[in-house]
C-alpha cells in the first residue's frame, strides 16, 4: 500500500459537514466515492484532519488516504480534482510515509471567520460570510481578542455535550483585520486544536463585546468560570473556513 496526502478546498454550503454520515452529502464520502472508482472499484477510506461541520467552508483542510499501487502525483492530484464534484478542489497530493496520518500527527491549525457588516448585506456573500448588522466597536474588539491568546482551559466557549475531556487548548494567534474594502470582519485563530464550536462562540461572545452589550471583563470569567452560559450566542457557520494546517517535522 501507498499512502497519499492531500490538501484540499471545498465550498460547505452544499455539505452536512467533512464527515461521512448517513442520508447527508459529506465531502469524505464525495471523495470516497472517485477513490473508489480510481481504485477500480476496491473502496477507500479517506481521513481527515478535522471534522468541519455543515456549511463550513475548508481552504487548507488535509486528508490520507492509502492506493495499492504507486501513482505519479500530479496525475493522482488532477483525477481527483476533475472527477470529484466541482465545490470540491484537490491543490497537491504527495507520497507520504505510512506512518503519516492526517489527524493524528502532531499540528496546528489555522481558522478564519468572516463577518459581512455592511448594510444592506452583500447577497453573493450569504453563504461564505455572517451579516451583523449592529454597531460594532472594533478598535475594542481588537484589543479584546488578544486575551484569547496562550493556554486555557475553553469549557465556557464550547458546545455542550462535547465527548471531549481535556478541553485545554492552546491559541497562538487571535486577530482581528477590518477589510474596508468589502465591510468584512476577518477574525484569525490559529492554535494546537479547538473544541466543538469554539470559534463560532468566540466570535458571537466577540461580536456581543464589541455591540456593548457585554462587558470586557466578562470574557475573563467565562475562562475562569469554564460557564458557556456566560458566553455570546453561537455565530452562524457560513463565515468559519479551515484556512491552513501546518504538520511538525
Amino acid at each position: 500500500m501507498t499512502r497519499y496526502k492531500a490538501t484540499i478546498s471545498y465550498d460547505g454550503h452544499g455539505f452536512a459537514g467533512f464527515q461521512r454520515q448517513p442520508h447527508a452529502r459529506s465531502v469524505q464520502e464525495e471523495i470516497e466515492k472517485t477513490l473508489t472508482r480510481i481504485n477500480k472499484g476496491q473502496s477507500v477510506v479517506v481521513h481527515g484532519a478535522g471534522r468541519t461541520d455543515s456549511g463550513v467552508h475548508a481552504l487548507g483542510q488535509v486528508i490520507h488516504f492509502d492506493l495499492p499501487e504507486e501513482r505519479d502525483e500530479e496525475k493522482l492530484r488532477f483525477a481527483l480534482d476533475t472527477q470529484t464534484p466541482e465545490d470540491i478542489d484537490f491543490i497537491r497530493v504527495e507520497r507520504v510515509t505510512e506512518d503519516f496520518h492526517s489527524r493524528y500527527n502532531k499540528h496546528s491549525k489555522t481558522y478564519e471567520f468572516l463577518v459581512d457588516i455592511g448594510r444592506p448585506k452583500n447577497p453573493m456573500m450569504r453563504h461564505y460570510a455572517t451579516h451583523y448588522p449592529y454597531p460594532l466597536d472594533i478598535s475594542l474588539m481588537q484589543e479584546t481578542i488578544k486575551r484569547l491568546e496562550g493556554t486555557h482551559d475553553f469549557t465556557g466557549f464550547t458546545a455542550s455535550g462535547t465527548s471531549v475531556e481535556d478541553k485545554v487548548r492552546t491559541i497562538t494567534e487571535a486577530s482581528l483585520v477590518f477589510d474596508s474594502d468589502r465591510n468584512f470582519l476577518v477574525f484569525t485563530f490559529s492554535g494546537n486544536g479547538f473544541l466543538y464550536k469554539q470559534i463560532r462562540n468566540m466570535v458571537g461572545t466577540l461580536l456581543k463585546i464589541g455591540n456593548k452589550r457585554m462587558p470586557v471583563e466578562q470574557l475573563e470569567r467565562i475562562l475562569a468560570e469554564k460557564d458557556r452560559h456566560l458566553a455570546g450566542p453561537t455565530a452562524a457557520p457560513n463565515g468559519l473556513y479551515l484556512k491552513e494546517i501546518h504538520y511538525e517535522e
